[in-house]
Order: structure tokens, then C-alpha cells, then sequence
């Protein structure tokens, strides 16, 4: 085996070949805790309040000899316990395919041609491409590197990166730690350079692999909404077991039956316990999740889904952002054409040959790109040779790399040094910011002025702009070569700077404008969502792709080096009026996040380097770039864009608030519901009046309950307003004052209606069972209205018929059949302890019924939200920018 491979002679393994030993040795995983079964939901449903509840009132109206009650609370634990399941598994199902989504990639060569796959795909004798800000995906060997350094603290402890070279001859995987090694690891990060190795160990056999075990008893942290709910649920829970306590010692000493105390108790406790709560805020983030990552946007963690209806401001790139990053050089400006100063423009001469003045351009601007390029720019560049130079000298495809100097944040310039094929003439050739390629060729103050009007004059038109040069080391040879002698790649010098480099012009690049990103502006300008576009082009070619997209300017734009000359407090005060920074660096993101959110800003920032990741991680909303992005940037954010297309994020904000909008429904339909069921538990063992409810009652709620906030109003579309309104406040707790006295109101609002019919049918010596039935039906009804409320925060109107949510109707249609069961089949309306309702008593159901659902839709016409978005600095609209 050879100390360096070339890339495009390396085969790799065989499609068929890797799915045989992946069949034979699984997958690339760490051991982990096995996928939860329907037999675990069973279990944890068996451990549920609510079903003990059940069972216990199964028991006593099984001693108390009512053998019928007692197997239809069974009968309900089967269905309660069916819905739970369900639930529970499509939670599962939307967790599992967000881990599939969120599997690190891996590039491998298979067939001669590098391909992305999933990490667990992996196998042994895969050959693994590596870049700077990969997470290496298995142990291996490495066959070739460039400049190559990983970060192995994960497996030794030991911060500082450690060089790694090129393996010669077959050698055994070692222990990791220590310089000059040829071998890399699973889980350990790329720093710096490029790498093509060969997988030697994956899964449980790697390094990390012995140490996976530990990660099974790791458990993922609650949400802070999810840490609000656990503290809520546990006062509630205290109170609610007090009063359950209570009421059995008040109904066995006043009424001296102490089992229908225990009955009485247990009906109370189904009403009241709020156990409900955490589980309807753990379906809501999992199935949130799940539905933003079908808007292209993976969660990497679920607080990111509660974040995201409160931005404020989004902080993006503008290359493949807000562009589509397929980038084709439109301009070429050659410095040695004295006869014309002004860029040759490509498009105007589609048909014609490129004049001679050019050519060499060409040519080094495709030698200072890799031979078979993956980055759009560099793709460009080959695009262009075989278009204008493929018969012509200026193509080398038999030359031989002989070095690569990397772009670096001191000087963003990279060259590489060839040798012909004869072995007689060496050549580097470099490219980057013009600024840094005139650094390298010495330009004095004068030729600085000419190149920048030359650039000006691009950028206006937004275009990208790269500067060129060329080094030859033969005529006459440099200092750090010796006379007379065959280039020998250790007499290289370590930095760019000491070659003779010759400027040899300007590349101008064009990218264009996602369609859909002025649309997606104009509807964050709409949600009150400030943009700001951050880029390493110049100001020119910035301003130019903001009028394109509509990006609003509040002021000067803002470069790199102005920013690096501000104080923390300037900044903070400059960028409330600045939207747009060009020439800048991913280093100067940081400061950025930092300034906006001094303001009280919530910040989503975009990005895809591994320099980008202390801003991605300082962000409330770190995006990171799924296509292009490292794989330290995606492990820093909370969201990857799979797509990396602007109009995706905007999507997912528009997710998020509806999910929160959802979510806040649920809950307050939750509170608003369990208030009338728990005074009809309670007002008649303190009046000693007759039980309205007894656990069957409950339980059949229950039936309606559950799903009606898990499933039918977690799947409610987006309001038409959520996009016409301001970010969420952060810190405003999802049981705001409004909610809960909305809530309050409708809950109070359903026992008030409950309650008279109740008495009424009392008072007028109707019985106890029909009494129950009355009320029990006016409950059933009260409550399906309040489903239909519940579901859009506008007013109700017939538009509701044509809703695309079918759980809706499901619920409401089933609720409805079941109730007419109960009612009109002999054996159920005896188990349920009902009478006969004649129509007369159907309607005074359904005027009750009626009576709520005006009152419901009265308290939203109260406290209908406030539809103008205020104008503050925070909350932008193209008016008032």
C-alpha cells in the first residue's frame, strides 16, 4: 500500500459487496437501548393513573356485587388503553424517523464514485473521504491526507489536535492518542485538512464502540416547557389527592357508605388529576418535530420547537441560503489586457471563442481548485475549461499535485503546486478574495485603487468576485529552492507568501436568487420577523442580491473590518439600524448573535463551518446547512435545513408558532373540560344531592377527551392569522393570564348550563336517572362544542365544514354514535344508570349544548387577539423600515 492515493483511482468497495457485509456484520451502532414494543406502551398505560383508577372501581363494584359495572370499567380499560397505545406509537414512529433523519452522513467511495450515505451504513472496507469539520464515522486507516489533524478528546482526554499521516504498507489499528499516527476513529472530528481512509472496525468493534454501553443510561433532558409542565402537574397532583381524600371521609361520614365514598373518590380523582398534561406536551413536541422535518427542517432538539414562534430576527448567508448556490462565471477582467480595462462579459458572447487574453485565467483558476471538485465555485471553474479550453494547452489533466496550501482565517487565499507531466516545469497557481490574492502578489496603494474599481464594478452587478495569480519556480528559481535541482516537495516553504506570485486578473461568479426567497421575506416582514443577511461578498454584490430578494435596508451596510474596529457597545447600538454585513467572517458571527441578543432579540442564526458553530450554539435558534454544512455545525445547532433553502426556515417558524398555537388549545381545552366534570363529581356529595357521575361516566369522557387533545387538535392546521401577528414573548408561560381565565370562564361556562339541568330536572321530581342522563348528555355535547371552539381561535363559521382535519370529525362523529348507544341500548343505559330521553329531553340537551357553544364563541370574540402588529424595532414591517 502507497503512502498517498489519488481519489480518482480509488474504486472502493461494490454496492453488492457493502450490502453483503452489512448483512453479515449489521450496522455501524453504538449499543443502544433496544426500540420500545407495544408491550412496553402496554406497561407504562398499566402504570397510568387513570387506568389503576379504572381497575380500583372494577374491584369495589365487583364486592359491591355489580358485576355488570364492574366489566364495562374493564371494557373501558381496553379502550382507554388502545388510545394510549396509539398514541404512544405514533410518537414512536415520529421519533424514529426523525433519528433516521438525524444519523450523521458519510462520504464514501463505492463503484468509483463518491457517494453520501448514513453513518450506520458504514462497512467494513468502506473508503471514507474526510474534509475539515467532518465526524468520522469509523475506525479506519488512512491511505492519503492533505494537511491532516483530528480532535480525539472524546477518546483520550487530551484537548490539543493530533496530526495524522498516510499508512505505509499494511499495518495493524492501534490505540488512539499521539502525533504522526496513520489511523483516525469513530466519533473524532476532522480540524483540519483532507483524508481519504479505509474502515478497518465499525459499530460495537470500534474505540468508541467498547465505551457505547455508558450512552444507554444517558436520558434526553426536558424541554424548559416541559420542565414548567412537571412542576405545574406536581402541586396540581398534591391538591387533587387531598380533595379526593376529603371527599371520601365527607361521603362515608355524612352518608355513612364508605364503598361509594371510595367510588365517589375515584370519580373525583379521574376528573381532577392532571396526568393528562405531560403527555399531551411530549406528544405535541415529538409529533412537532416530526412535521417540521416534513418542511425540510430537522429538530435536533425538541426545545427548538417551542423556540421557533419566537423569533425574531433571522440571521442568514447569502450563498446557497438565499441563492442556489449553482454558481457560473459571467465575468472574467484579465489584468495583462491593457487595450480593455472593462470585464469581458461571457453572456454577451455566448457563441463566440474566448480571445486568447483570457485563457490563462482559466487555466489557473481550474488549477487552484481540486481535480474533480465538489464545491459549486471550483465546479463553475471546470465548466468553464471544457467549454472554452478543452483543445487548447491550457488543460492539464496529467499534471501532478505536488502540494496544497489551504485557506486559513489569516489569509483567505489557497494555492496549489504542480508538476508537469514531464517533470520540467512547476506551476502554482492561487485563488480567493482579491484582497488577499493582492496581498500575495505585493500590490502597491495604486494597483489596490485599479483592482478595486475593477471589483466595484462586478460586485454592483452581484456578482462574486475572486482574484487569480500564477508562480513559476524555474526561471528564476526561488530562495528556498537549490540551483540546479528537481523540486522535492520538503524544500516547499510553509506559507504562501514566499512565492513570486503574478496577479493574473479577476473572476466574476453569479448565483442565483431562490425563487422562492422574496416571497418567503415579504412573509417574515408580514410575522414581524426582522432579516438580516450576513456575507463574505462585498458590499456591492450584497446590496445588489438584497434589492433582488426585497430585503428591506434600514441603513449602511456594515463590513468585517468596520466591525472588527467597533466596541461591544457601538455594535450594539449600530446593528439595531444595520441589515445587511459584507466581507465578513464566520469568526464575527458570534459578536453578532451576541449584540442582537443584548437587544432582547430572539436569534436564528444560519451556518455551516466548523467556525460557525460558537455562534450556531450561542444562538436561541442555531441553524445549521444539511447539504453543505459540517458535521460540527449540525452537532451545534438546534435545526438542520435539509434543503438549506431560506423559505424552509420560514416554514418551520410558521410550524412552530402553530404547533404552539396547538398546544396552548390543547391545554386549555384540557383545564376548561376538567373543570365542569369535577364540580358535578363534587357539588353533589357536598349538597348531598344524588352522584351525577360515577367512574363509567368519567371514563367514557375520557374516550372523547384524550384523543380530542392529542390527536384532533395537535393535527389542527395553521391559523390563517399565525403569520399576521408578532413573535411569541419567550417568556410568557403557555398559561398565560388570558388562557387561563378563558379557560376558567368556559369551564364554569359548561357546569353552569350542567348544573341547571341537573337541578332543574331534580326540582321537578324527574328521578335520579333521568337526572343523569340530562346532564350526562348536555356534558357529552357541551364538551363536543367546545372541541369545535377550541379548534380555531377566530370565530367559528361554516368554514369548519370544510376542514382538512379529519380527526376532528372522526372524534366528533364518535362521540356522537356512542352516546346514542349508551342512551338507546337497554343493557348500556342500565350499566350507565340512565333512563329513556324522549325528544323533548334530546332538545333540552341540545339547547344546553347550543347555549355553550355561543358562550365559548362569545369569550373569543371578547378576547380576540389584537390583529395590527405593533410598530417597534423588533417587530420590522416594510413600512417602517
Amino acid at each position: 500500500m502507497v503512502s498517498t492515493v489519488d481519489i480518482n483511482t480509488v474504486a472502493g468497495l461494490s454496492e453488492q459487496e457493502a450490502i453483503a457485509r452489512l448483512k453479515d456484520e449489521g450496522y455501524n451502532e453504538l449499543p443502544s437501548a433496544r426500540s420500545r414494543t407495544i408491550l412496553s406502551f402496554a406497561w407504562e398505560t398499566v402504570q397510568d393513573p387513570i387506568f389503576l383508577l379504572l381497575v380500583g372501581g372494577g374491584i369495589i363494584y365487583w364486592i359491591l356485587g355489580d358485576l355488570h359495572e364492574s366489566l364495562i370499567l374493564l371494557g373501558f380499560v381496553f379502550f382507554i388503553t388502545g388510545i394510549s397505545i396509539y398514541q404512544e406509537g405514533k410518537t414512536e414512529h415520529a421519533l424514529e424517523a426523525l433519528r433516521d433523519l438525524s444519523s450523521p452522513r458519510a462520504l464514501v467511495i463505492r463503484d468509483g464514485e463518491q457517494k453520501r450515505i448514513a453513518g450506520r451504513e458504514v462497512v467494513r472496507g468502506d473508503i471514507l473521504v474526510l474534509a475539515e469539520g467532518d465526524r468520522i464515522s469509523a475506525d479506519a486507516m488512512v491511505l492519503s491526507c492533505t494537511n491532516f489533524s483530528t480532535d480525539e478528546s472524546l477518546l483520550t482526554g487530551e484537548s490539543l489536535p493530533v496530526r495524522k499521516i498516510a499508512a505505509a504498507g499494511i499495518v495493524e489499528m492501534a490505540r488512539p492518542g499521539g502525533d504522526e499516527l496513520p489511523f483516525v476513529y469513530s466519533g473524532t472530528l476532522v480540524v483540519q485538512g483532507q483524508g481519504i481512509a479505509q474502515v478497518q472496525a465499525v459499530g460495537a468493534q470500534t474505540e468508541m464502540g467498547k465505551i457505547g454501553k455508558a450512552l444507554q443510561k444517558v436520558k434526553p433532558e426536558l424541554t424548559p416547557l416541559q420542565q414548567e409542565m412537571t412542576r405545574l402537574v406536581s402541586r396540581l397532583f398534591g391538591i387533587a389527592l387531598l380533595l379526593c381524600v376529603a371527599i371520601v371521609v365527607i361521603y362515608g361520614l355524612t352518608r355513612g357508605d364508605w364503598l361509594k365514598g371510595f367510588l365517589a373518590g375515584i370519580t373525583l380523582a379521574m376528573a381532577i388529576l392532571p396526568n393528562e398534561f405531560p403527555v399531551v406536551v411530549t406528544i405535541f413536541l415529538a409529533l412537532g418535530a416530526w412535521r417540521i422535518s416534513q418542511k425540510h427542517v430537522l429538530a435536533r432538539r425538541a426545545s427548538a420547537v417551542e423556540t421557533l414562534g419566537s423569533a425574531t430576527v433571522l440571521c442568514v448567508d447569502k450563498t446557497g441560503t438565499l441563492t442556489l448556490n449553482q454558481m457560473a462565471v459571467q465575468q472574467l477582467f484579465a489584468y495583462n489586457q491593457a487595450e480593455n480595462p472593462h470585464p469581458y462579459n461571457l453572456e454577451l458572447h455566448l457563441r463566440e471563442l474566448l480571445p486568447e487574453a483570457f485563457h490563462q485565467l482559466v487555466e489557473f483558476c481550474i488549477l487552484a481548485s481540486q481535480r474533480d471538485p465538489f464545491d459549486p465555485m471550483e465546479k463553475a471553474f471546470k465548466q468553464l475549461g471544457d467549454r472554452y479550453l478543452a483543445h487548447t494547452e491550457h488543460l492539464h489533466n496529467d499534471w501532478k499535485l505536488l502540494r496544497e496550501y489551504p485557506l486559513s482565517p489569516q489569509l483567505l487565499a489557497m494555492s496549489h503546486v504542480w508538476q508537469s507531466a514531464d517533470g520540467q516545469q512547476y506551476e502554482i497557481a492561487a485563488k480567493g478574495a482579491p484582497e488577499a490574492i493582492a496581498d500575495l502578489c505585493h500590490f502597491t496603494p495604486q494597483q489596490q485603487k485599479i483592482m478595486a474599481a475593477q471589483i466595484s464594478e462586478m460586485a454592483d452587478r452581484g456578482l462574486r468576485v475572486l482574484g487569480v495569480a500564477k508562480a513559476s519556480l524555474i526561471d528564476p528559481p526561488p530562495p528556498f529552492l537549490p540551483p540546479h535541482s528537481s523540486l522535492n516537495p520538503n524544500h516547499l516553504p510553509d506559507e504562501q507568501h514566499d512565492f513570486p506570485f503574478q496577479f493574473l486578473g479577476l473572476v466574476g461568479l453569479s448565483d442565483p436568487v431562490r425563487p422562492n426567497v422574496a416571497a418567503a421575506i415579504q412573509e417574515c416582514y408580514t410575522a414581524g420577523i426582522r432579516v438580516v443577511m450576513i456575507t463574505g461578498d462585498y458590499p456591492g454584490t450584497a446590496q445588489t442580491i438584497g434589492r433582488q430578494i426585497g430585503l428591506m435596508q434600514m441603513g449602511a451596510i456594515l463590513t468585517g473590518a468596520e466591525l472588527d474596529l467597533m466596541s461591544d457597545p457601538e455594535l450594539q447600538q449600530r446593528i439595531q439600524s444595520t441589515n445587511i454585513f459584507a466581507r465578513a467572517v464566520p469568526e464575527q458571527k458570534l459578536r453578532l448573535v451576541n449584540a442582537l441578543k443584548s437587544q432582547g432579540e430572539v436569534v436564528a442564526m444560519t451556518g455551516d463551518g466548523v467556525n460557525d458553530a460558537p455562534a450556531l450554539k450561542s444562538a436561541q435558534i442555531g441553524i445549521a446547512m444539511g447539504q453543505r454544512g459540517t458535521d460540527v455545525a449540525r452537532e451545534s445547532a438546534a435545526l438542520v435545513l435539509l434543503d438549506d433553502d431560506f423559505s424552509s426556515i420560514v416554514q418551520a417558524v410558521k410550524m412552530g408558532r402553530r404547533i404552539f398555537d396547538n398546544l396552548r388549545k390543547a391545554m386549555a381545552y384540557l383545564l376548561a373540560i376538567h373543570i365542569p366534570i369535577a364540580g358535578m363529581s363534587l357539588i353533589p356529595v357536598l349538597f348531598k344531592l344524588p352522584l351525577v357521575l360515577l367512574p363509567v361516566h368519567v371514563a367514557f369522557l375520557h374516550l372523547i377527551i384524550d384523543p380530542a387533545c392529542s390527536i384532533v387538535l395537535e393535527a389542527e392546521p395553521a391559523e390563517a392569522t399565525v403569520m399576521q401577528r408578532p413573535p411569541r414573548n419567550p417568556k410568557e408561560p403557555l398559561f398565560g393570564r388570558k388562557t387561563l381565565a378563558l379557560a376558567v370562564l368556559q369551564g364554569v361556562g359548561i357546569l353552569a348550563i350542567a348544573l341547571v339541568i341537573f337541578v332543574v330536572a331534580l326540582y321537578r321530581r324527574q328521578g335520579e336517572l333521568d337526572a343523569r342522563a340530562l346532564t350526562f348528555t348536555t356534558l357529552i355535547l357541551a364538551n363536543l362544542g367546545l372541541i369545535l371552539s377550541e379548534s380555531s381561535s377566530s370565530r367559528l363559521s361554516l368554514k369548519i365544514l370544510k376542514s382538512p382535519n379529519n380527526a376532528l370529525w372522526w372524534v366528533i362523529g364518535g362521540g356522537l354514535v356512542f352516546l346514542a348507544i349508551v342512551l338507546y341500548v337497554p343493557f348500556l343505559r342500565q350499566l350507565f344508570s340512565f333512563s329513556f330521553l324522549h325528544p323533548i329531553d334530546l332538545a333540552i340537551c341540545l339547547g344546553g349544548g347550543a347555549i355553550a357553544l355561543l358562550w365559548f364563541e362569545q369569550l373569543k370574540f371578547l378576547n380576540r387577539p389584537q390583529r395590527a402588529i405593533q410598530s417597534k424595532s423588533r417587530k420590522p414591517t416594510p413600512e417602517n423600515l
